[in-house]
């Protein structure tokens, strides 16, 4: 066997570890019902219940933050989320979150919001800025 085929059977194997080592750690978009059926991690995107209490202390916790989202189905469900409350949080437009059930809660790993500032227009806000300078 030439050197090339060992190199290029070489070059393939690893490719295909690659590939499968990507897919196996994707995780997939589900609710809330499909999440209490999975031990994975996974992507649930809901809205924030604004009527539900949040609780999140600094000075006993600041690791601990416990809110309630709605999925996309309707669903309700408590979130714990172990790190600091996302700042503009209750802005949120939606969220998605990333992580798995444990017995009741789903407990998240990751927190991404998608926040209506963005996504609008805020030519009224833009033009009290227009042509200042801000000195050095």
């Amino acid at each position: 066997m030439k050197k090339s085929h060992i190199v290029g059977i070489l070059v393939i194997a690893v490719a295909i570890a690659a590939i499968i080592s990507t897919y196996g750690s994707s995780s997939t978009y589900a609710n809330f019902a499909e999440a209490k059926k999975s031990d994975k991690e996974l992507h649930v995107v809901g809205h924030l219940d604004k009527a539900k209490d949040m609780h999140y202390d600094p000075i006993k916790d600041a690791n601990y933050f416990s809110f309630y989202v709605k999925d996309n189905k309707g669903e309700e469900c408590k979130v714990v989320f172990f790190g600091t409350k996302p700042q503009d949080f209750e802005r949120s437009e939606q969220i998605v979150l990333t992580g798995a059930m444990v017995g009741t809660e789903f407990h998240a790993s990751k927190i991404l919001m998608k926040c209506p500032s963005k996504y609008t227009d805020n030519s009224a806000e833009m033009k009290e800025f227009k042509g200042t300078k801000a000195s050095i």
